[in-house]
């Protein structure tokens, strides 16, 4: 009998695998492959304020830039990459104030391609040689 109980424990776990794998579908990918991108600076983008009551455009900023994540609610940081420098700036949102951010030019995307990406200074410990 516990032979057959993991037999049915191994295939309940396979089966759940399964099933959060096919959760995901192609655009799923793609746009997480994309957002990755742009978080290393190799999207170039635009990004448009507007104020809804006055109908204007305040502020536009483009180039290789990523969105803040981890953002405090009523704020948006964006940090952009010039060369080898970067500048960050803090934009605060309302309820008149929205953005928009747009992709300037496509990206050649795998939605099969899978990318860990480590500090190597955080893995290899530092060596001081005499």
């Amino acid at each position: 009998m516990k032979r057959f109980e993991k037999l049915i424990l191994i295939f309940i776990a396979m089966l759940l695998v399964a099933v959060g794998l096919t959760g995901c579908t192609d655009a799923d990918m793609a746009s997480q492959n994309i957002s990755k991108k742009a978080d290393y600076f190799e999207i170039n983008r635009r990004i448009v304020f507007y104020n809804w009551i006055t109908g204007e455009y305040m502020l536009k900023i483009e180039g290789f830039c990523s969105l803040g994540n981890q953002d405090p609610a009523g704020q948006l940081t964006v940090t952009c990459k010039i060369g080898d420098e970067y500048k960050k700036h803090f934009l605060g949102l309302s309820d008149n104030v929205t953005y928009f951010v747009e992709q300037i030019e496509s990206k050649d995307i795998s939605k099969d391609h899978y990318l860990v990406i480590f500090n190597p200074s955080s893995i290899v410990p530092n060596i001081e040689l005499k």
